[in-house]
């Protein structure tokens, strides 16, 4: 059964990794699809194909969710294009780790720039939107990092933790309208990004899993089309922790 029939979704930060597997699931589920990408344009654009052939309607844009008038110029194009606009999902994101001791403002500000301030430009632009159709969801994608910290990470732990806080006032806003807006917090999942670890390092991250394996991209895009589908009507203002036990609050 495909969840998604008739639904528009957008996915920011789509190219690779995490966004990659969220569009492919919700393509795979009957949803048209629109993607960002930004640096990674080869990538972006072999997923357009990638989808296109599998018989979904997808569209991929070049777009900084980072800068406020991008991204309201984005969701402008993506409902003129698609039709509509149902389904959004904040994922675009960068780590600038270092020690406090050693990162720089342009560190710190970089990191809460693309991570904390593309969900807030998104968010508003397609809220005016959803406000006049009545209904809509959106999905934030935070982090583990964005509940307990860590070391060397204090903006990346920042900017997430700030993502959480945006949901949770954005669903006591929404609500009413019918308007969902959840988080999703991974913990640690292996990507493209983790593949230049030293194998060592990721085997000690997994033994301290208690399901002793690193999450997939499918495990988080599962959780997305949860979030997504009328499956979870009644669920809002949420965080949904991926992570295989490895944080249980």
């Amino acid at each position: 059964m495909k969840l998604l029939e008739g639904k528009v979704a957008l996915v920011t930060g789509a190219s690779k990794g995490i966004g990659k597997g969220i569009a492919q699931k919700l393509a795979e589920h009957g949803a048209k699809v629109a993607f960002t990408y930004l640096s990674s344009v080869e990538k972006g654009q072999a997923l357009e194909q990638e989808l296109s052939k599998s018989g979904a309607t997808v569209k991929g844009y070049r777009s900084d969710a980072s800068d406020f008038k991008a991204a309201d110029d984005l969701v402008s194009a993506v409902i003129a294009d698609l039709g509509g606009l149902d389904i959004v999902v904040n994922n675009a994101g960068i780590t600038r780790d270092n020690l406090l001791m050693r990162m720089t403002e342009e560190q710190f500000n970089e990191v809460i720039r693309i991570n904390l301030n593309s969900v807030f430009n998104v968010t508003k632009a397609c809220q005016k939107h959803m406000l006049k159709q009545r209904s809509g969801s959106i999905i934030n994608i935070s982090s583990v990092v964005g509940v307990k910290g860590n070391a060397g990470q204090a903006n990346y732990a920042a900017s997430k933790a700030g993502i959480i806080g945006f949901t949770k006032s954005v669903a006591l806003e929404l609500g009413s309208r019918n308007i969902r807006c959840n988080a999703i917090a991974p913990g640690f999942i292996e990507t493209e990004m983790t593949e230049v670890l030293p194998e060592e390092t990721v085997k000690q991250w997994r033994e301290a899993i208690p399901m002793k394996r690193g999450g997939t991209s499918e495990d988080v895009a599962n959780s997305v089309l949860f979030l997504a589908s009328d499956l979870s009507a009644y669920v809002t203002g949420q965080v949904l922790h991926v992570n295989g036990g490895m944080l249980t609050y």
